[in-house]
C-alpha cells in the first residue's frame, strides 16, 4: 500500500464510482423504466449525472423551486461519489437549470427565469469535504497544494541518474527491496545526518518509508490503541490527525504562537494524561510556517523524557529556509531514545520516488519494522537507487540553492497582494505556505465556496483542527504556481473576498 501526502491524485477530478447496483439504487421502478443513469461499470462523469437530474426536471419530477437532494445525500442515496455531484450541481448551475441558496442547497430554477431577482440568494455549495477531496477539484490558482511546481524540481536529470541506475545494478528489477531498505541508502543518511543535522546513528537504526504519510501510518500502527491520549498541535497537518483518529485517539491540543510552544501547558497535559505521544512539526510548521527555537526544543526533549512519551517530529522542509538554517531537530538533542524523527526527501528531490525515512533507537525500531513488513514488505529498490545516486551529487546542493531563491520570490509575491489587505500573517523564515487570519465579518466557508467557482483552491483553517472548528485563518501556498499565477491568483481571491 502506498501512502501520499498532499498530491494530486489522478488528471481527473470523478472520483472512481459504485457499481450499478449501488448507482441506481435511489430511483424507484417507474424512474430506473424511463429515465436512467448510465451503466457505472464504466467511469461515470459529472456531465452523465448532469443530464440525468436535467431529465428528472424536464419529466415534472421536481417543480420550479423545489428544493433537490442534498451533495451529501443524493451521493449516499446513488453511490455516486460527492465531488461528482457537486461538480454536477455546478454545471447544472452554470447552464441556469437549478440555482442555489445561502446555507439551504440547491433548488429547480423556474422555466421561463434561470436566475433570481434576488442575487444575494446565489450562492454556491459550502465544500465541506476532506483535504484529498479539496486537492481533487480542479483549480487554475492552486494554493491549496504544499507541493513544489515541478517545473522548479530537476526532472531533466532524473533520466540519465535512472540509467546509471541500470548500468550499476543491471539485476535490480528483478530484486526485491530489504523491509528496512536499501542499506547502502541507509548507510548514506546515516553520514549525511551525522554531518547536517548533529545526531550520529547506526544504518539498523533508519527505516526508509514511502514518504512521509506512510512513516505517519506506520507509527500510529505500532503505538497507539482505541483510547490512547495523543498530543497535538494546534493547527496541525491534517491528514496525521485522520490516521491518529482512524487508530481511536483521544486528541489533547497544544496551542503555539509566535514565540513556539507554551511549555507550561505541555508539561502538565503529560503529567495529567499520561499521552501516548506528542505528534509535532517543529521545523517549519504545517500550516503556520513556525520554527521552535532550539531552547524549547531541547525542554520539549528533557519532558517527554520525564513522562516517557515519545515525541514524532515531522521533518519535510528543513531544507527550505529562506534565511538562516533552522535549529537542529529534536532527535539530535535526545539522549534517551523517546523521539522518533521523521524525514521527508519527497518535497524538494522527486514527488515520484516518495522516498522518506524514519530514525529510531531501539526497540521502537524493531515495532516499526514488524509493521512495515506486513504494509508492504519494503519501499520500491529502483526508488532507492535512483534517488541515493541523486542524493549523492554535486547537483543537489545547486538545485536546493535555486529552489529556496525561487520559493522566495513565490512568496514574496504573495506578500505584496496582501498588502493591499487588511488580512494578517506573521512572515515564515522558511516551507511553503503562508497561515493567513482573515477579518471576523469575511466567513472563510463563502469565500471558499465562491473561490472555487472561480477556480482559486485554498485550505481553510478548520481542516487543520482535531475537532473541525471553525476558524478565521487559510494557508496559502506559493509553491505550486509561478509568480504570475500567483498575482492574478491572489488579485481574483482579494476581488472575491471585496464582494461577499
Amino acid at each position: 500500500m502506498t501512502f501520499s501526502r498532499d498530491t494530486i491524485s489522478s488528471k481527473h477530478i470523478d472520483a472512481p464510482t459504485a457499481t450499478p447496483q449501488a448507482a441506481s439504487s435511489f430511483l424507484s421502478p417507474a424512474t430506473q423504466r424511463s429515465v436512467e443513469l448510465p451503466d457505472t461499470s464504466a467511469r461515470v462523469s459529472y456531465r452523465q449525472i448532469s443530464s440525468y437530474i436535467e431529465a428528472r426536471i424536464q419529466r415534472g419530477d421536481w417543480q420550479a423551486h423545489e428544493r433537490l437532494p442534498s451533495v451529501r445525500q443524493l451521493s449516499r442515496d446513488s453511490g455516486m461519489h460527492r465531488l461528482t455531484v457537486f461538480k454536477a450541481y455546478q454545471h447544472l448551475k452554470t447552464q441556469g437549470t437549478i440555482y442555489a441558496r445561502s446555507k439551504s442547497g440547491y433548488y429547480v430554477a423556474p422555466p421561463a427565469v434561470h436566475t433570481l431577482t434576488n442575487e444575494n440568494e446565489l450562492e454556491p455549495a459550502l465544500f465541506e469535504g476532506t483535504m484529498n477531496e479539496l486537492h481533487r477539484l480542479p483549480a487554475r490558482y492552486q494554493f491549496s497544494q504544499a507541493l513544489i511546481d515541478p517545473n522548479l524540481l530537476p526532472n531533466h536529470y532524473f533520466t540519465e541518474y535512472t540509467k546509471k541506475v541500470f548500468d550499476l545494478y543491471p539485476k535490480l528489477l528483478g530484486t526485491y527491496a530489504h523491509v528496512q531498505g536499501d542499506l547502502e541508502l541507509r548507510e548514506l543518511l546515516a553520514r549525511y545526518f551525522s554531518q547536517h543535522s548533529r545526531f550520529y546513528l547506526e544504518p539498523e537504526e533508519l527505516l526508509i518509508t514511502s514518504g512521509a504519510q506512510q512513516a505517519i501510518f506506520l507509527i500510529a500502527e505500532a503505538w497507539i490503541r482505541p483510547g490512547d491520549y495523543v498530543l497535538v498541535e494546534s493547527p496541525t497537518y491534517a491528514t496525521a490527525l485522520d490516521v491518529f483518529r482512524q487508530k481511536g485517539a483521544r486528541f489533547l491540543e497544544v496551542s503555539t504562537d509566535a514565540d513556539g510552544y507554551n511549555m507550561e501547558q505541555i508539561e502538565q497535559l503529560m503529567r495529567q494524561y499520561r499521552p501516548r505521544l506528542f505528534y509535532v512539526n517543529p521545523t517549519f510548521h504545517n500550516p503556520t510556517g513556525l520554527c521552535i527555537p532550539a531552547e524549547q526544543r531541547k525542554q520539549l526533549v528533557d519532558l517527554a523524557a520525564q513522562h516517557q512519551c515519545l515525541l514524532i517530529e515531522d521533518d519535510t522542509c528543513s531544507d527550505m529556509y529562506f534565511g538562516a538554517a533552522p535549529p537542529p531537530p529534536l532527535f539530535a538533542y535526545d539522549t534517551e531514545g523517546y523521539t522518533v524523527y521523521i524525514r521527508s526527501f519527497s518535497k524538494y528531490i522527486s514527488p515520484g520516488l516518495r522516498i522518506a525515512c524514519i530514525a529510531a533507537r531501539q526497540p521502537w525500531m524493531q515495532m516499526l519494522i514488524s509493521c512495515k513488513s506486513l504494509t508492504d514488505g519494503g519501499t520500491p529498490l529502483l526508488n532507492q537507487k535512483v534517488f541515493l545516486h541523486y542524493f549523492m551529487s554535486d547537483r543537489l546542493h545547486r538545485h536546493l540553492d535555486t529552489l529556496r531563491i525561487a520559493l522566495r520570490i513565490r512568496m514574496e509575491t504573495m506578500q505584496t497582494e496582501l498588502q493591499q489587505t487588511n488580512w494578517h500573517y506573521i512572515e515564515p523564515q522558511g516551507g511553503l505556505n503562508l497561515w493567513v487570519e482573515l477579518p471576523p465579518e469575511l466567513s472563510v466557508s463563502r469565500l471558499l465556496s465562491h473561490a472555487l467557482t472561480e477556480g482559486i483552491s485554498f485550505v481553510p483553517g478548520s481542516l487543520f483542527d482535531y475537532g473541525k472548528r471553525p476558524s478565521q485563518h487559510i494557508r496559502l501556498s506559493f509553491s505550486f504556481a509561478n509568480e504570475t499565477l500567483i498575482q492574478q491568483g491572489m488579485r481574483e481571491l482579494i476581488r472575491i473576498a471585496d464582494e461577499l
